[in-house]
């Protein structure tokens, strides 16, 4: 055996580590600007005072730290990416916090707050809010990518389904300090809707370890007749894919390389393209599917679907399609890296779903603002960083109060190549679709 020093694994939790220093460390954010705070108000105030009545239903008495109240104050944690709730304290006795006028709280207050307030108060904010983000987002007017403004036409609703499992919770407090390692912050699974990057459905796990397989009642009870569905191959269960074919239900995935199937008959067969009919499964799970095969740069990329008419959905946008499936990818970037849902306040469970649907709250307004920014420059909602809208009001505040401003979308549409908000074109990593079946993708349109 060589006694050379072998090289260390890679750790897959660098970056949550990262995040935890970085918001114990910083010094608190300076307020939002009143223009950002009544983009927040206008969204979300109105439908946490219509759950009002349901926080009085469940018996709960109004109190300092109500509902209204709890909703700003966590929203403001996120958005501000305040490092916990010693610091929050501090915020609420010296300064309005969105809707809220300061208010003379204990640190013990808040926290008991943030464990007895039910979370499932801030997922019903959430639900009220998604139709309003839907419908703001099918009045503007900005291009599509080709592919999907394609499946538009064709299918009631596009969407990718995913799950991801929350980073560790840090082990500071209460029970969580005598385990032996930082326990995980549980799952989450959501449909997005691709056209407008907003999410129709998410679903909470406290179990971390949860497999995607379980949530496949919840995804196909929340589709509606005409869709078409894209998932990844932690979703594959053949004694399930009958379910969505007979519910009217069309899907893209990607196929095993190990995939049993016989041939039925063969579609397109070129040097580079083969899109078949197939049977997989066997006994009760015998159906079948598509498969299409795809070579590029001496590698063979394989797709499955229950769409079996190549007039309905051609082989180029089959390929094309399920490469919008990282859509979700970046949706849970943008949720757990750049709104810091890679660090927790408190271990208790209802703070830590609390916290995961404010997050997502906190997302939706995000994306409005960047796609009404894509619409201000007539681009691409893939055209615009979403980080970078988030960023670039650190530089409209200033402006704001200088008087150069009043108008938040306006700021940042001008200022768009000075503050990096339209994404400069770079070479991926990843193979493009596009370059996979060019001839075919002609021909199709």
């Amino acid at each position: 055996m060589s006694d050379e020093k072998q090289p260390r694994k890679a750790s897959s939790v660098r970056h949550t580590r990262a995040i935890q220093r970085d918001r114990t460390k910083h010094p608190v954010a300076t307020p939002s600007d009143e223009q950002i705070r009544e983009r927040l108000t206008e969204i979300v105030h109105p439908a946490t005072l219509v759950q009002v009545n349901y926080f009085h239903r469940l018996g709960l008495r109004e109190r300092t730290l109500g509902l209204v109240v709890m909703v700003a104050l966590v929203l403001e944690m996120i958005w501000r990416q305040i490092s916990g709730v010693s610091e929050m304290v501090r915020i609420i006795q010296t300064e309005a916090v969105l809707w809220s006028s300061p208010k003379k709280v204990s640190q013990q207050a808040l926290s008991q707050r943030l464990t007895s307030l039910p979370a499932e108060m801030f997922l019903k904010v959430l639900v009220a809010v998604l139709p309003i983000m839907q419908q703001r987002w099918s009045e503007r007017e900005r291009p599509l990518p080709s592919e999907i403004a394609w499946a538009q036409q064709h299918y009631t609703e596009v969407q990718a389904v995913d799950g991801s499992t929350l980073d560790a919770l840090i082990r500071k407090m209460g029970l969580l300090k005598d385990l032996p390692q930082n326990p995980l912050a549980g799952k989450i699974t959501g449909l997005l809707k691709l056209c407008s990057r907003l999410p129709s459905q998410l679903w909470y796990e406290a179990y971390p370890k949860t497999h995607d397989q379980r949530f496949w009642p919840r995804i196909l009870a929340a589709l509606q007749v005409g869709s078409l569905l894209i998932f990844d191959l932690g979703y594959t269960n053949f004694a399930i894919f009958a379910q969505p074919t007979l519910a009217q239900v069309k899907f893209i995935t990607r196929a095993k390389s190990n995939l049993v199937y016989s041939l039925e008959r063969s579609l397109v067969k070129s040097a580079a393209v083969h899109d078949s009919l197939v049977w997989i499964g066997s006994e009760d799970q015998r159906q079948l599917v598509r498969l299409v095969e795809v070579l590029y740069r001496g590698k063979w990329y394989r797709y499955m679907s229950n769409e079996l008419d190549t007039e309905r959905l051609p082989t180029a946008y089959l390929v094309v399609l399920y490469w919008q499936r990282w859509r979700i990818e970046d949706a849970y970037a943008v949720v757990k890296r750049l709104l810091g849902l890679a660090y927790f306040w408190c271990g208790a469970q209802n703070a830590v779903e609390m916290q995961v649907w404010a997050t997502w709250l906190l997302y939706v307004v995000l994306i409005d603002l960047s796609d009404a920014v894509a619409e201000a420059l007539h681009q691409p909602f893939a055209a615009i960083s979403v980080e970078m809208v988030y960023r670039s009001l650190y530089f409209f505040t200033p402006a704001h109060h200088r008087g150069e401003t009043d108008d938040v979308v306006a700021y940042l549409a001008t200022n768009a190549k000075l503050l990096g908000i339209v994404k400069r074109k770079r070479k991926s990593a990843h193979p493009s679709p596009l370059e996979f079946i060019p001839p075919l993708l002609t021909s199709s349109t």
